[in-house]
């Protein structure tokens, strides 16, 4: 184990400078360690981590560069990045200074997405789990991007790693060196496909993955294309898994052919890493953000290797429907598919949630998914925002996937979140429990049903049966097989109203009026008496549906109002 910061300003520039960011102004020493990739919306602005780089899109104006860098100067943030040409006036260069942010150009062509996917990448070592992080081969395990400067450097010509779909994973420094195919190759951070047929139809890519020799590729006489390139496979035992292309200007001497197929083998056991990382950093992130939702002594700790320790927060709960028990999985096949899809539905909402804030963290958790998404202090609608971001989600999935999303109250900080799971998950099971239209709800929108059903939770585990006119109007369903108890319910939901309640029951007026009597008469009940109203309500509420007799019986229109009841 070695010691790796996570890294800095002065690192991204080194990786990803001269070929797509320029330094405009400000010092890019000041930033030890990027907190997190953000992208600037002046609509909805985001809540920055501390020492975020700030992807500027649409920003162009001195002016409204130098207000900004002012505005992410008193947030804390390391540096800005607009298009390129970036304006360089006094006023922004002054602001700069003041704000203590540099300034930084994307140059044109460039991606913003291909850029924001850079930038996590080489950020993305040492977010979740160990601060001292392992070496393979003298490289920090897993960063091809230092590997792919040292490989050049033994090299002395500028080098790509790719997969095998030609995807650029990693790239040296000096690409400015290289033709011009090499720029549009980085700039698009993959291959382009007129240049990916013709080495197809060269057989380049044949002989490549056939040999574990470096191979040679001559230039194709065009300008675009004028540099030989050396390329040689990356394989694990028989399993291609890329590829190292370096654009050389003579053919390499034996001790740097040596040199890059050594490279190579390095180059696996970290593909390899990152691979077999992807599901240790799910597995670690899980058990790190089920620790600070139980809260206790671990959750201090937790909260810091997330990220998290000095962040207000707001906790997600997502989980599909509750299915009756025809829907339940009949075959191991079956659970096994259910259980696949819902770590899918948790990486695509942990996806989302890193989209909206760089430091959210979301898990699956038993068959719950939970996010934690961090929030400015002092935020007023916190809540209102998380539940924004949720239904944006469900919005984003479709129709065919339906999930019910908790909203906890808003934690003030990081010890609290424990507290806004809790309220997550009582919002979550009120959804559940009342299959409806509703798919995204806060705890604060739904307490009293959440009480509801914890009161009658309390009753189950003491054994508590109805008492009173319910007993009675129950009893004699059962032994008469009438519904009087459905009755007095759709009374008491239509407030009274005969003509609601006899309509929603599907009989007559003069037929509901009858059973309503009956009502008062079997249940020994005064409906006018607004305690004994209560009472009762408060009772169905808590009263199970199938306990009910007459719930799911199908209620046949009577024509006398002298029909029994």
């Amino acid at each position: 184990m070695t010691e790796r910061p996570r890294a800095g300003l002065g690192r991204v520039l080194d990786d990803l400078g001269t070929t797509l960011l320029d330094l405009v102004c400000g010092d890019p020493e000041k930033a030890d360690a990027i907190g997190g990739v953000v992208i600037h919306d002046p609509l909805d602005e985001p809540v920055l981590p501390r020492q975020a780089l700030v992807l500027g899109v649409g920003v162009h104006d001195g002016a409204e560069t130098a207000r900004l860098l002012t505005e992410l100067g008193a947030a804390g943030a390391a540096a800005l990045v607009v298009r390129a040409p970036a304006p360089c006036d006094a006023a922004v260069t002054a602001a700069a200074q003041r704000a203590g942010v540099a300034l930084l150009a994307l140059t044109r062509g460039a991606s913003w997405a291909q850029l924001a996917s850079l930038l996590r990448s080489l950020l993305a070592e040492g977010d979740v789990g160990e601060v001292g992080a392992q070496t393979l081969g003298g490289m920090p395990s897993g960063d091809l991007f230092a590997l792919a400067n040292a490989v050049a450097a033994l090299l002395d010509a500028p080098v790509t790693i790719e997969d095998r779909s030609s995807r650029v994973l990693a790239f040296s420094g000096r690409q400015d060196e290289a033709d011009p195919s090499r720029v549009e190759t980085i700039l698009g951070r993959q291959v382009p496909e007129r240049l990916t047929r013709m080495l197809e139809d060269r057989g380049v890519f044949r002989s490549l993955y056939r040999s574990d020799q470096p191979v040679e590729v001559d230039p194709v006489g065009s300008d675009e294309f004028n540099l030989p390139r050396v390329a040689i496979a990356v394989r694990a035992g028989d399993e291609i898994l890329g590829s190292i292309w370096a654009a050389v200007h003579a053919p390499l001497s034996a001790e740097r052919t040596q040199a890059l197929c050594d490279a190579a083998k390095l180059v696996a056991l970290h593909m390899l890493r990152q691979r077999a990382g992807a599901d240790v950093e799910r597995r670690l992130r899980a058990d790190l953000v089920g620790t600070v939702l139980e809260g206790g002594p671990g959750a201090a700790e937790a909260l810091d290797r997330l990220g998290l320790a000095d962040q207000a927060g707001v906790v997600l709960a997502l989980a599909a429907p509750d299915r009756s028990p025809s829907q339940e999985p009949a075959s191991a096949a079956l659970h096994a598919r259910h259980t696949a899809e819902r770590q899918r539905l948790a990486d695509a909402f942990a996806m989302h949630l890193s989209a909206v804030h760089p430091r959210a963290a979301a898990a699956l958790i038993g068959d719950v998914a939970y996010g934690i998404l961090p929030v400015a202090r002092h935020q007023h609608d916190a809540e209102e925002r998380a539940a924004r971001v949720g239904a944006d989600f469900l919005k984003r999935i479709g129709e065919r996937r339906k999930p019910l999303i908790g909203i906890g109250p808003a934690a003030p900080d990081g010890t609290a979140l424990a507290r806004s799971r809790g309220g997550a998950d009582r919002a979550l099971r009120v959804l559940r429990a009342k299959a409806g239209t509703r798919h995204v709800a806060r705890m604060a929108d739904v307490h009293v049903e959440a009480l509801l059903l914890e009161l009658g939770d309390l009753a189950a585990q003491r054994g508590d049966r109805p008492t009173g006119p319910l007993a009675r109007l129950l009893a004699y369903d059962r032994e008469h097989d009438s519904c009087l108890v459905e009755t007095v319910r759709a009374w008491l939901n239509a407030f009274g109203d005969v003509a609601a309640a006899a309509t929603a029951m599907y009989v007559h007026q003069n037929t509901f009026r009858y059973r309503l009597r009956r009502v008062t008469e079997v249940g020994d009940i005064d409906l006018s008496d607004p305690d004994a109203r209560f009472a009762l309500m408060l009772q169905l509420r808590m009263l199970p549906r199938q306990e009910s007799p007459g719930a799911t019986a199908p209620l046949a229109e009577d024509a006398s109002p002298a029909a029994p009841a």
